[in-house]
């Protein structure tokens, strides 16, 4: 195929509101690297992460210029945000095998690789560098993962980021069969994976969420749902959930360590309730609870998803589809937070 010089995609300029979201037809499509492979982008999802990064939520310091990246490291403007992409490869570096031009592919979110150069620690593609919000993108091969199946560019593109987010929650928290599990934020895409693939491994799943998504989470497969302003110690009991997998935090954060029973596990990769919590450290070591952050992937974790994937074992959950264009209505949509599962970008299906 004959691949134009420029694209059209949307840049971040700067840290701030929508206005901060430029589509352009202009952008210079981005030459692969000696170790990368170039992807015409099919469709690419909306996540917490990319409102985030654009409102500098991330960010400790005065100056959001600072460390309001995912991992710290400054944002260079502007920006090509996109950490879910779906895609086909078009074009491949000196270093890779023409083999694999016309693979369809799925980028993983956290790489390890980028611009031809080993990172000391992981980038977040589409905050680092540039991502797939864009007709065209460039990642490391390692990062473009081939992907066999019957559902369309659109419902792969709901998978990476937050499915790899959930798998990897439910990694560190070593969930196996028999273990009972809440997980907050249910209705979201990590907290909707976080279902799917904990009843694969066959837990017992409990979900917090509005009265209104009640319905659509069970028939997900959770075994229960759990109102997101009830008590969670008068209606559950304290010690009785063996592994908690938070995306809220915010105020009922102390309740979340009192239904955990001694041993028990707590993971987090989010705080959309609010990020400062109070932590009475004697409910932690009294009861040897552990306490797990879970934001780079542990090693397999993608690989394994993917298998998931191709086997059925979990489904894709879009709640709607916007063509890239409107990016800004598909962002205020996803803040909303009205939807369950996934919002994603229409780029090039």
């Amino acid at each position: 195929m004959t691949i134009a010089t420029t694209m059209q995609g949307v840049w971040l300029t700067g840290h701030g509101d929508l206005d901060k979201l430029e589509v352009r037809d202009d952008i210079p499509v981005p030459t692969p690297g000696r170790r990368d492979v170039l992807i015409r982008v099919a469709a690419a999802g909306v996540n917490n992460t990319d409102i985030n990064t654009r409102t500098a939520w991330y960010s400790k310091q005065v100056s959001a210029s600072e460390d309001a990246s995912w991992s710290g490291t400054p944002l260079q403007f502007p920006r090509i945000q996109g950490a879910d992409v779906c895609g086909n490869i078009v074009a491949v570096g000196a270093d890779v095998s023409s083999k694999r031009i016309g693979e369809r592919v799925l980028i993983e979110p956290c790489i390890w690789e980028a611009r031809g150069q080993r990172l000391e620690k992981p980038w977040y593609f589409g905050s680092e560098c540039d991502g797939g919000f864009a007709e065209y993108t460039v990642v490391a091969e390692r990062h473009a993962h081939r992907i066999d199946s019957k559902l369309t560019d659109i419902e792969l593109a709901s998978f990476p980021c937050s499915y790899s987010t959930a798998e990897n929650l439910l990694t560190r928290t070593s969930v196996s069969s028999g273990d009972t599990l809440l997980v907050t934020g249910a209705s979201g895409g990590v907290g909707s994976a976080v279902i799917q693939l904990a009843k694969a491994r066959g837990a017992n799943v409990l979900a917090v969420t509005r009265a209104n998504k009640s319905a659509s989470l069970l028939k997900l497969g959770a075994d229960q749902t759990i109102l997101r302003d009830a008590d969670f110690e008068q209606t559950l009991g304290r010690d009785s959930i063996d592994v908690v997998i938070d995306l809220v935090a915010g105020a009922q954060w102390p309740s979340l360590l009192n239904i955990l029973r001694p041993g028990g596990r707590y993971g987090v990769a989010g705080a959309i309730g609010g990020p400062l919590v109070e932590l009475d450290v004697r409910t932690l070591y009294l009861k040897d609870l552990s306490l797990l952050g879970c934001t780079v992937l542990s090693p397999n974790v993608f690989t394994n998803l993917l298998t998931h994937i191709e086997q059925g074992d979990v489904s894709p959950l879009v709640a709607e589809t916007y063509p890239l264009t409107q990016i800004a209505d598909a962002q205020a949509a996803f803040l909303e937070k009205k939807h369950t599962g996934k919002i994603v970008l229409s780029i090039n299906e």
